[in-house]
């Protein structure tokens, strides 16, 4: 498997003051044209650690591609630690970059200074990719440490995004990768050790090129990445069903997805329709459903009934039920939804009603929430848990909410 290390260059990026973007863009390239990555790294400005770090992954991978310190300025010295790293004993001026740093240049209405020719400059065992959007060369070094390939890209990003074509067409001229597939299902309702626990068997008994990887948010569930390097799409794909087979009504997309997805799709394909009433989760699940385009098909509106008033006034809680069993109570989460669904006329509804945080009361902990759902064939409620804080905890009502939502249109239909 051909292996390719990513290595960023620049204080800037270790102090936080800028992010990183630069080896997500390069790793997804990579991936998609076979090569594996096996590392990501970032250092400072600093020469010996640039060197240290460099003839690490060279050492590692065959392929090391390299962001940042290309600039003009004095703390931009990348250049002289491949100089040294390539065994150079000088520079050369690359005619192709010279012109381009006078157009760049003269195009801005910006003087040519002695600073700017500089960059033309490279190290005598450097070839060059002429780099058109800006004014530091790309440098491609080969035979580095024996036989891998240090390819140096400048810093900024749009112009390290656009080296990438011409990168990767130079490593395909001289390597040969193999396929690298990668397929995902996304899962809701397990938590992540159980569900390891779950297909420990299945997961063992993987063949070597295929890996599993767990992917876990707060909204979506757990996405579960299986990837083969080298290997068939077929078996890929046979092992995929068997492990969705274990897994039920756990799995609710086979492709990088969301809850509020699944359900759209569900409702557009039965051409039927959902509201939601919210109380805990403050609209955030009407939130996420506007956020899919296209929802306004099945998606006809929200009650966010944050007060008792409005709970009993809008979507018809009586009060007695709201005085005997609370607030944050399973008939309370019942009455809203089946209030907001006769309020709207839709199919289906959701509804939340719980406690965030900071605070609970005397019989319900932070982290309480009771989720109802409505439809043709009756009222369902649930109630969980959660230990997080406010935010994290909101994020947890309101995607269990829509998980809720999903086996109940699933079982209904």
């Amino acid at each position: 498997m051909l292996t390719a290390s990513i290595c960023t260059i620049g204080d800037e990026i270790l102090i936080g003051q800028v992010t990183d973007t630069n080896s997500g863009n390069i790793a997804r390239a990579l991936e998609e044209a076979g090569i594996h990555v096996r590392s990501m790294i970032s250092v400072g400005d600093a020469p010996d650690a640039i060197e240290d770090a460099l003839q690490l992954e060279l050492r590692r991978s065959s392929i090391v591609i390299t962001t940042g310190g290309l600039g003009p300025t004095k703390d931009d010295i990348t250049k002289a630690v491949l100089a040294r790293l390539s065994g150079s004993k000088g520079y050369m001026e690359d005619p192709g970059q010279l012109e381009m740093v006078h157009k760049i240049l003269k195009g801005r209405g910006l003087d040519v200074l002695p600073i700017n020719l500089a960059q033309a400059q490279v190290p005598e065992k450097a070839q060059v990719i002429v780099n058109k959007l800006g004014t530091a060369p790309i440098m491609v070094f080969r035979s580095l440490l024996g036989n891998s390939t240090l390819y140096a890209l400048p810093g900024v990003p749009h112009e390290a995004v656009g080296a990438i074509p011409a990168v990767l067409g130079d490593i395909l001229a001289h390597f040969k990768p193999e396929s690298i597939i990668h397929r995902n299902i996304m899962v809701y309702g397990i938590a992540e050790s159980a569900l390891s626990e779950k297909i420990a068997a299945w997961e063992d008994a993987l063949p070597a090129d295929m890996h599993l990887a767990y992917l876990p948010n707060t909204l979506t569930g757990i996405r579960l990445r299986l990837s083969s390097y080298g290997g068939d799409a077929g078996r890929l794909e046979a092992a995929l069903e068997e492990l969705k087979g274990l897994l039920g009504s756990l799995v609710y997309a086979s492709e990088d997805s969301s809850l509020e997805v699944a359900i759209g799709k569900l409702l557009k394909e039965s051409g039927e329709t959902v509201s939601c009433a919210e109380s805990c989760t403050g609209g955030e699940i009407a939130h996420l459903f506007t956020s899919v385009s296209g929802s306004s098909a099945y998606f006809l509106g929200s009650v966010t009934s944050y007060a008792v008033s409005v709970k009993e006034k809008v979507l018809g809680v009586p009060a007695r039920v709201i005085e005997e069993h609370g607030v944050v109570s399973s008939e309370v989460a019942a009455a809203m939804a089946e209030g907001v669904r006769r309020l709207t006329g839709s199919t289906y509804s959701v509804a939340t009603t719980g406690l965030a945080g900071p605070a609970g009361d005397e019989f319900n902990p932070v982290g309480t929430v009771w989720i109802g759902v409505s439809g043709p064939r009756g009222t369902r409620t649930v109630k969980y848990c959660y230990k997080n804080d406010r935010a994290r905890n909101i994020e947890r009502f309101a995607a269990s909410a829509l998980n809720f939502l999903r086996l109940y249109i699933e079982n209904q239909l």
